[in-house]
């Protein structure tokens, strides 16, 4: 599990084609890798993968082209938004992130406002019934906060701390990003339909 609280931003540096997949290192200056073991966790844009390999600033993941077709931001090159699994005694500063990604959203608008930036971002499919204003979303591993909805749009405020420490500052309409709606939300709606569904069953 994770938090969506990034700890360090990252770079791919090395792309590697497998079988059903690519084999990604990513070079970090600020991570503390003496803390990383082979077969941690670690949360690319989003993305929950796994230390295969760790050499000094840098460390390797393996990852399914189920995965790549699910998400997006994989270039050589590309900074990316990194955090370590929680421990247990971690803070928990943001909501509970799986790490396991929704589906790829849209950047609407970027729009100055102050020294804040108010980032819409359309989500695709069923997401949408997954997002409320005050709710959480997490978007390229970010936990943020939604301030409005409009159709298939949400809209989140970035601080320039947010800007600043993650790659999110970097957007632009058109971006695609990583999504990951509220787990709680995800298993409010089943409750509700399971719900639904009982109930019809005792009617019929």
């Amino acid at each position: 599990m994770f938090t969506g609280i990034v700890q360090a931003v990252g770079r791919i540096i090395s792309l590697e084609p497998l079988a059903q997949g690519l084999r990604m290192t990513f070079g970090t200056a600020d991570l503390p890798m003496e803390q990383i073991r082979q077969g941690d966790s670690i949360a690319v844009n989003g993305v929950c993968l796994t230390v295969i390999q760790r050499e000094g600033r840098s460390f390797s993941a393996d990852v399914s082209r189920l995965t790549l077709d699910g998400t997006t931001g994989w270039v050589l090159g590309q900074r990316v938004n990194l955090e370590p699994a929680l421990c247990l005694g971690d803070a928990l500063g943001g909501h509970w992130v799986s790490g396991h990604v929704d589906g790829v959203g849209v950047v609407r608008r970027f729009d100055p406002c102050g020294e804040s930036v108010r980032l819409e971002v359309e989500a695709p499919g069923d997401l949408p019934r997954y997002i409320a204003v005050k709710g959480s979303v997490t978007v390229h591993g970010v936990s943020l906060t939604i301030n409005a909805l409009e159709g298939r749009c949400f809209s989140v405020n970035l601080i320039p701390h947010t800007q600043r420490v993650t790659t999110l500052g970097e957007l632009k309409p058109g971006c695609a990003v990583n999504l990951e709606v509220d787990v709680l939300a995800r298993y409010a709606e089943r409750s509700r339909e399971w719900s639904s569904l009982t109930t019809s069953s005792v009617l019929e």
